[in-house]
């Protein structure tokens, strides 16, 4: 499954979902199955729970980043990214450890591909300027990515 996380009211938050819709008219596989949420932490597992494999899609905020900079990690490298973790829930990591202990099957096959971002505080459905410019572009790049995972 290829899950995109975000608001999409938030701005740039948008991101994940904008690209999962996106990502699923590109790719034409009957085995790829494709969502998206806004949640995290102990909620995000009954999305994932019995699939082999999933692909996080969410946005992320660095210090150093620059907008459109595309992050691929796996949990044993992990940082957080704007939904895999809650200030009210318990952090991704921490959800993924707990379900494997209450043998909820989840999949032992995570990747997480993180956008970075301007804004994520805003209401509105427009991404920033900057990164409405950059959709394309990052838009390939990502279906590259996911291309790579996916076989």
């Amino acid at each position: 499954m290829i899950l995109g996380l975000g608001n999409n009211i938030l701005k740039d938050d948008g991101i994940g979902p904008r690209l999962v819709c996106d990502l699923a008219q590109m790719i034409n596989n009957p085995n790829v199955q494709f969502n998206t949420a806004s949640c995290g932490g102990l909620e995000i597992m009954e999305y994932i729970k019995d699939y082999e494999k999933v692909i996080f899609i969410d946005s992320i905020r660095n210090r150093n980043g620059r907008p459109g900079d595309i992050y691929h990690f796996i949990p044993s490298d992990f940082r957080e990214t704007s939904h895999l973790s809650s200030l009210h829930d318990v952090s991704f990591l921490t959800a993924i450890e707990l379900g494997n202990s209450l043998n909820l099957n989840l999949p032992a096959d995570l990747h997480i591909v993180a956008v970075e971002i301007i804004e994520d505080m805003e209401f509105s459905e427009e991404f920033t300027p900057l990164l409405k410019e950059k959709y394309t572009k990052i838009l390939h790049e990502v279906f590259d990515l996911v291309k790579q995972f996916t076989g």
